[in-house]
C-alpha cells in the first residue's frame, strides 16, 4: 500500500488548485444548463418568433421568398428563408427533342440550432445544378436565443440581398465579386482559375 504523506503547504497548494478546477467544473456545468434552457426556448418561442418575423419581413418587402421549418434532428432544427429554384435558363440536350433544364437555386437564410442550442445565422449561396461548386455558406454571425433581438432580422435579410445581388451580377470587370470562382494573373499576364 502506498502512503501519501502531505505537508500543510501541500494541502494549501492542493487546496488552491481544486478552487480553480471546482470553478471550472461550475462553468462546465452552467454550459450544460444552458444547452437544455437554450433547447427548450426554441421548442418554446424561438422557432415561431423567425419564422414571423422573416414572414413579415417578405410580405413587407414583397420578396418572392417562402419560410420553410426544418425538424428532422432534434434540437438540430432549422428556420430557412427560402428563395426557391427556377429554370436557370440553360440545358443539357439529351436528345434531339429533349433537353433535361440545369436547376438554379436561388440561396436561402438559415437560422440553424447548433448542438449546445445556440442558433448560428448563415446564408446558402445561389448555385446551378451541375455549373461548378456551390460556394460554401457565409456565416453571419452564433447567438444565444436572448440575443436575437428583431432589428438583426432587418440586417440579416440586408445580407442575403446583397450577397446575393453581387452573385447574380458577378462581372470580371469588378473584382472584388467573388462568386465561387476567383481569377488571378502570373507575372506574364496568363490568366489561371482558382475555386474561391
Amino acid at each position: 500500500m502506498i502512503s501519501l504523506n502531505f505537508n500543510q503547504n501541500d494541502m494549501d497548494t492542493l487546496d488552491t488548485e481544486i478552487f480553480n478546477l471546482q470553478r471550472k467544473v461550475d462553468q462546465y456545468k452552467d454550459v450544460l444548463k444552458n444547452t437544455v434552457i437554450y433547447r427548450e426556448e426554441w421548442k418554446k418561442s424561438l422557432r415561431e418568433k423567425i419564422s414571423s418575423i422573416l414572414q413579415h419581413l417578405i410580405t413587407a418587402t414583397k420578396l418572392d421568398a417562402e419560410i420553410v421549418t426544418r425538424s428532422e434532428i432534434e434540437n438540430l432544427g432549422a428556420v430557412v428563408l427560402s428563395l426557391g429554384t427556377t429554370k436557370s435558363g440553360m440545358f443539357q440536350k439529351v436528345t434531339e427533342e429533349v433537353n433535361r433544364d440545369l436547376i438554379k437555386h436561388n440561396g436561402s437564410l438559415v437560422y440553424q440550432q447548433l448542438f449546445n442550442g445556440k442558433v448560428i445565422v448563415l446564408i446558402n449561396y445561389p448555385f446551378i445544378e451541375n455549373y461548378g461548386q456551390p460556394r460554401p455558406p457565409k456565416t453571419i454571425a452564433i447567438y444565444r436565443p436572448e440575443e436575437l433581438k428583431e432589428p438583426y432580422f432587418v440586417r440579416h435579410m440586408e445580407d442575403l440581398i446583397q450577397e446575393i445581388t453581387n452573385w447574380e451580377d458577378y462581372d470580371d470587370d469588378e473584382p472584388n465579386k467573388k462568386i465561387g470562382f476567383q481569377l488571378n494573373f502570373t507575372a506574364d499576364g496568363l490568366e489561371t482559375g482558382q475555386a474561391g
